[in-house]
């Protein structure tokens, strides 16, 4: 269960939702919001509901309808007014009052909203507002809104004179996080009828980029992840702001990862430190990020030691329950991408999101091919589902390692098959042999080269792979498209898989996308760049 869960019944799913994150996707090809990522999780979640929002920026309990009965009857509960709701915020502004009324109209303008008099044709809204706490020039207020408008309570708040700390939309002082929790929720119960009340209370000093991490993964199955992603977080949570160069931080099991186009920086290798001091690992490395490191030396392009003890020359981290090898002394890739993670799960546990199996039939008599296999972590998650699997891959170094990472998991590596080569040619052989997938996984590195078919560019060659593939897909099997292409548009990159997969013959019965998983957070300052995608072929 991830921790983000607060109560679950047969009617309700309600959660705490950490701040930066929405409620759902802004779009479609947008990050998942927290009402996406649950409903494409777990199969008793696919009906889910939206019945209330939060902001982005706002952290707190939402509650979720899971059945007919539920959505109608919390959705007549809200509009009418019957649900109490307890928001929980902090000022650094001094404040005359312990209560407070405020009722305004409010009107959108750009992208924020203003108040205007209560008699105006805007639509109004009520906040009531009392003092809690102060201390160290801190005041800590409950405001409770009689109204759910858009901003309301922050709006109320800048009006009166106590912007929220971190809303620097409104006027507050510039924070890690918009200090605005939705603390509790006080309803009827759709089955019972009777009043439930659902709370969590907020650390506001919690770094939000971790909160976020310990609510969406297990950590009792997983020691890996990404710590820190990019630009946008970097700004907010290493010790200066003048550090506003790409800086990424993944963390494997006892030992950290840095990466960065330039060796860290003073403030940097503080955060590192205090990072890992903090969580009790044992060693930080940084690996320069290079947009090519074709022709360099193994020990060149990898990661190197900046302080710790050094890492074993092979050891294993853990991922939804499932082990793979990790090596930091092979060259620029250690072994596995984590921004993978969710899908790697979807094959694990045969569900790709609601109303959509991998294995529609079971995994146990399913064949899947795994091209550009690399270490094998796809066909490791596939196999462990009980599908046969056939990986490929350019490289003999990366097929052996994916032999390891079977053994890892009591897998017997001689019931799968392991084929060396090119792709491109070995497509044309399997389907020359009339060997046929359920599933057919694609996932090229942006560009690679071999003797055989020359340059591989997944921003413009893709729709070449899906139709070298198509001959090798059973009646209703599976495509797994991935890239990481940064300039490759979503709308381009899926267009491209129509084409070829029109042009081949077959249709698409059934679509799911989805970005990069929530610890590797979509921003302004750090745009999406992975771009995945299920399709189900007729």
């Amino acid at each position: 269960m991830p921790e983000l869960i607060l109560h679950e019944d047969a009617d309700l799913l309600v959660v705490n939702k950490p701040p930066g994150w929405n409620t759902h996707a802004p779009s479609p090809h947008a990050g998942e919001g927290v009402y996406d990522w649950l409903r494409h999780r777990e199969p008793r979640w696919a009906n889910l509901a939206i019945i209330h929002r939060l902001d982005k920026a706002t952290s707190g309990v939402l509650v979720f309808a899971k059945t007919p009965l539920a959505n109608r009857s919390l959705t007549a509960q809200f509009a009418q007014r019957e649900v109490a709701k307890e928001y929980r915020l902090v000022t650094r502004r001094a404040l005359a009052f312990n209560r407070l009324v405020v009722r305004t109209g409010l009107r959108r303008q750009g992208e924020r909203y203003v108040a205007t008099p209560s008699d105006s044709t805007a639509e109004w809204a009520e906040t009531r507002f009392e003092v809690q706490q102060r201390s160290g020039g801190f005041t800590q207020i409950l405001a409770t809104p009689v109204t759910g408008k858009t901003h309301q309570i922050r709006i109320h708040a800048a009006a009166n004179g106590f912007a929220i700390f971190g809303d620097e939309l409104y006027g507050g002082e510039p924070a890690a996080r918009l200090w605005l929790h939705a603390e509790a929720l006080r309803l009827r119960h759709p089955a019972s009828g009777e009043p439930v009340e659902f709370r969590a209370p907020v650390n506001f000093a919690l770094d939000p980029e971790r909160w976020l991490r310990e609510a969406v993964i297990d950590f009792e199955a997983t020691d890996a992840w990404r710590v820190l992603h990019g630009a946008g977080e970097a700004r907010d949570r290493l010790p200066s702001r003048e550090d506003k160069v790409v800086f990424y931080v993944d963390r494997f099991e006892a030992y950290l990862l840095a990466q960065s186009a330039t060796d860290p920086s003073a403030n940097q290798r503080e955060f590192l430190r205090q990072l890992s001091e903090q969580d009790g690992l044992r060693g930080v490395y940084h690996k320069p990020l290079r947009r090519d490191v074709r022709g360099q030396a193994g020990e060149e392009a990898s990661p190197r030691l900046i302080f710790g003890e050094p890492a074993p020359e092979a050891f294993p981290i853990h991922e939804n329950g499932v082990q793979f090898e990790i090596r930091f002394g092979e060259g620029y890739s250690v072994g596995l991408f984590l921004d993978q993670r969710d899908n790697r799960r979807r094959l694990l546990v045969n569900h790709v999101a609601a109303d959509f199996s991998a294995f529609p039939c079971g995994a146990t008599s399913a064949e899947v091919l795994n091209v550009f296999a690399y270490t094998c972590g796809f066909s490791v998650c596939a196999a462990k589902a009980g599908a046969r699997t056939t990986s490929l891959d350019l490289s003999r170094k990366y097929l052996d390692w994916g032999r390891r990472n079977f053994e890892l998991n009591g897998l017997d590596p001689a019931a799968h098959d392991f084929i060396y080569g090119d792709a491109f040619e070995w497509l044309r052989r399997l389907a020359k042999k009339g060997r046929q997938f359920d599933v057919v996984l694609l996932d090229p590195p942006t560009f690679s080269t071999s003797k055989q078919s020359g340059a591989f560019r997944a921003g413009t060659d893709f729709g070449q792979l899906v139709a070298a593939a198509l001959p090798l897909l059973k009646p209703a099997g599976l495509v797994f498209a991935s890239t990481n292409a940064a300039g490759l548009e979503p709308e381009r990159f899926l267009e491209t898989l129509r084409r070829a997969i029109e042009t081949g013959g077959r249709r698409i019965a059934q679509q799911h996308y989805v970005p990069q998983p929530p610890d590797f957070p979509i921003s302004r300052a750090e745009p999406a760049y992975l771009k995945t995608v299920w399709l189900r072929l007729d």
